[in-house]
C-alpha cells in the first residue's frame, strides 16, 4: 500500500551568519545579505518522507511558499529523490505571520490530496514551531509532533516521539501530519544522477525572467510565446516546477498577507554583547598551574 507524502519546506537565511551587517535599522534579519539555505529540520521531514515512500511505495511532493528564488530547495528536494515539486507563490502572500501562512499552505496541501503531511518541526528564521501544528487544525489532520521514529500498519502510524529526556509511542489514524525533529535521521545527499537533471528544473516566473533577460528587444507578445514554448518543453522532460498563486488555490484572500495576519510585534530590542576583560596564560607547565591556581582561588573549580 503506497502512502502520497507532502512535505513543507522552507528556504530560511542562514543564522549562523548573522552579523550586525546583516540586521536592519528596525531590529528584522535583511536576508538578502545573508545566503539562503534549505531549513534544517525539514530536510529532516523530507528523508522521513523519502523513507515511507521507499518501504511502501506512494509518491513525494515537496510543497513550499516564497519567492521564486524558494525554488532553489525545491530542486534540492527533487534532487534527494521527491516525485514533485510545487511553488505557491504571489505578492499577496507577502507579510503572511504563521496563521497565515499555515492557511495558504492548507489551501494548497487538500489542493494535492495527501495520505501524510510532513514538516520540519520548525524554521531557523523565527523558531515559533507553530505553522505545523496550525496547518494540522486547519486540515482536521492528526497531529504528531516531534516525530523521531514511525512504521506504518495500513491506514495506521506507529510513531517514537522525541519528549526531550525520553520518548513516547502513540498511534494515529491516517491523514496525519508529523513534525520532524532532527534526530529522527540522516537527510540523504544529493543523487548524482538526479542532480545532473533537475539543475534544470525550473517555474514559470524563472523561465519569464530568462527569456527577459535573453531577449530585451523583444515585444510582450513574442516573450509569452517563447516563455509558453519553454515551459511546454520542460513539461515534457519533467522539469517544469509547478507553480500556483491564491487564485489557483482559491483561497480567500482576508486570510492571506497582511490582512490575514493578526501577529503584531510590540517591541524590538538591540542586544549588543560586550565582551569582558580577559588574561592569556602561556601554554607551560608553569602557565597551566597558575590557570589552575585561580580558578580554583575564583571559586570556579575546586
Amino acid at each position: 500500500m503506497g502512502y502520497n507524502s507532502i512535505v513543507c519546506v522552507k528556504q530560511v537565511p542562514d543564522t549562523k551568519q548573522i552579523t550586525g551587517q546583516a540586521m536592519k535599522s528596525d531590529g528584522t534579519v535583511n536576508r538578502a545579505a545573508l545566503p539562503a539555505i534549505f531549513n534544517p529540520e525539514d530536510l529532516n521531514a523530507l528523508e522521513s518522507a523519502l523513507e515511507a515512500r521507499d518501504r511502501h511505495g506512494g509518491t513525494v511532493t515537496v510543497l513550499t511558499m516564497g519567492l521564486p528564488s524558494a525554488c532553489d530547495v525545491l530542486r534540492d528536494a527533487l534532487c534527494r529523490g521527491a516525485d514533485h515539486a510545487v511553488l505557491v507563490t504571489d505578492r499577496r502572500c507577502a507579510a503572511s505571520d504563521t496563521l497565515a501562512t499555515s492557511y495558504i499552505l492548507s489551501c494548497a496541501v487538500r489542493k494535492l490530496n495527501a495520505d501524510v503531511v510532513f514538516c520540519g518541526r520548525q524554521a531557523i528564521d523565527g523558531d515559533t514551531a507553530q505553522v505545523g501544528p496550525q496547518l494540522a487544525e486547519k486540515l482536521g489532520y492528526t497531529l504528531v509532533t516531534y516525530l523521531e521514529d514511525f512504521e506504518f500498519e495500513g491506514r495506521t502510524v506507529r510513531v517514537r516521539r522525541n519528549i526531550g529526556n525520553g520518548y513516547e509511542v502513540v498511534r494515529s489514524q491516517l491523514p496525519a501530519l508529523f513534525t520532524v525533529v532532527e534526530s529522527a535521521n540522516k537527510p540523504r545527499p544529493q543523487a548524482l544522477r538526479k542532480a545532473l537533471k533537475f539543475k534544470k528544473a525550473l517555474s514559470p516566473l524563472e523561465v519569464n525572467k530568462i527569456v527577459t533577460e535573453q531577449l530585451p528587444d523583444a515585444d510582450d507578445n513574442t516573450k509569452r510565446s517563447e516563455a509558453a514554448n519553454r515551459c511546454q518543453a520542460l513539461a515534457k522532460q519533467g522539469l517544469l516546477i509547478t507553480q500556483w498563486d491564491l487564485d489557483d488555490l482559491e483561497a480567500d484572500l482576508t486570510w492571506c498577507g497582511v490582512t490575514g495576519s493578526p501577529t503584531k510585534v510590540n517591541r524590538i530590542q538591540s542586544i549588543v554583547l560586550a565582551g569582558g576583560d580577559y588574561k592569556e596564560f602561556p601554554p607551560t607547565d608553569a602557565g597551566i598551574n597558575q590557570l589552575i591556581y585561580e580558578l580554583v582561588e575564583d571559586h570556579t573549580i575546586g
